[in-house]
């Protein structure tokens, strides 16, 4: 018989102490995002499940809540997860955070499912396909999905298109005429809908596209959501005639990075050029980074909520809502 897998052997293999695996189990932060990915990967390799104590196992409620998502180190993401946790304290429920990766999540979900590792779950930015939904059907685990959307689940669906219109649209009430995007490399749902109701800002108002300020970064890690690229995408500016007067960027994460690429070039911001991120993220406030709220806490929290309704009652109405963004105008955008 196969020695059963137990915590000491996850903390032994991620050259961590116990505490530190107990910690990323039940999703704190106080924990570095590289610490984080080294014991999740000693999870999956080893293919543990945490034990619940002898109570939990005698009764027939759910005991472990398994939320699935891209990657936890992004600040959406973590946002997001901020608010399960928060929700979570109310209840009985262990977790687990299961970081499938952005390239194939749907594959890894349906690998984590095989290995019976939950009785509740909530999926994060991951699309359920007609494979994953016979899964969950025939499981009966209770499901809510966050940034996806299925007739059959709760789901709290983030309403990318008008985020993208609102950002396009404070700009041009702002007066600016050369009007430019960072976009990503790689093209996902989310970098498509904001774009998208970018563009659309700029034909329901009259204004002229500028195609030749729409540029996009190189980096590809986390799908382009990143620091990095908004660096990038800034120094091909640099290289161009003339600057557009203000960008918006599809999240904050590249917003920051086209802040430093900015003020590496001796502009200032907004007088030479102004920048719009996306997601509201902690930082954002103190850079006084205008920004599209996306109520990311509340999600998490709602998500919860949602998930112990179902638990509670499996009869229950669908639940199915789109969550509309916030303007957030600060100083990286004149007239806020």
């Amino acid at each position: 018989m196969n020695k059963k897998v137990t915590i000491y052997d996850v903390a032994k293999l991620a050259d961590v102490a116990i505490s530190t695996v107990s910690r990323v189990l039940n999703g704190s932060l106080n924990v570095s995002d590289k610490t984080k990915t080294r014991v999740q990967e000693a999870i999956t390799t080893l293919n543990f499940r945490p034990q619940v104590n002898a109570r939990k196992l005698a009764s027939k409620e759910p005991q472990m809540l398994a939320v699935a998502v891209p990657s936890f180190t992004t600040p959406f993401f973590n946002e997001v997860l901020k608010g399960v946790k928060d929700e979570l304290k109310k209840t009985d429920l262990d977790i687990i955070i299961y970081n499938t990766g952005s390239k194939n999540p749907e594959k890894a979900v349906t690998n984590f499912f095989d290995r019976g590792s939950a009785d509740a779950v909530i999926l994060i930015s991951i699309d359920v396909s007609d494979s994953l939904h016979k899964q969950l059907e025939s499981s009966g685990i209770p499901t809510v999905l966050v940034n996806s959307q299925h007739n059959n689940y709760n789901y709290f669906m983030l309403n990318d298109y008008q985020g993208g219109f609102m950002a396009g649209e404070h700009l041009i009430h702002s007066g600016y005429e050369r009007i430019g995007m960072i976009s990503t490399p790689v093209k996902t749902r989310t970098s498509i809908q904001r774009e998208k109701g970018f563009k659309d800002a700029f034909k329901k108002l009259d204004k002229d596209l500028k195609k030749e300020f729409f540029i996009t970064g190189d980096t590809s890690k986390h799908a382009g959501f990143t620091e990095e690229t908004g660096f990038e995408a800034i120094n091909k500016y640099s290289n161009m005639s003339e600057f557009p007067e203000a960008i918006f960027c599809l999240n904050d994460s590249m917003a920051l990075g086209a802040l430093h690429a900015i003020s590496r070039l001796g502009l200032r911001v907004p007088e030479d050029m102004a920048i719009i991120g996306y997601d509201n993220i902690k930082l954002s406030k103190y850079l006084d980074l205008t920004t599209i709220d996306q109520q990311m806490h509340t999600i998490g929290t709602q998500a919860i909520s949602r998930l112990l309704a179902i638990i509670k009652n499996k009869d229950t109405q669908l639940f199915q809502t789109m969550i509309n963004p916030i303007l957030i105008p600060r100083g990286s955008t004149k007239n806020s």
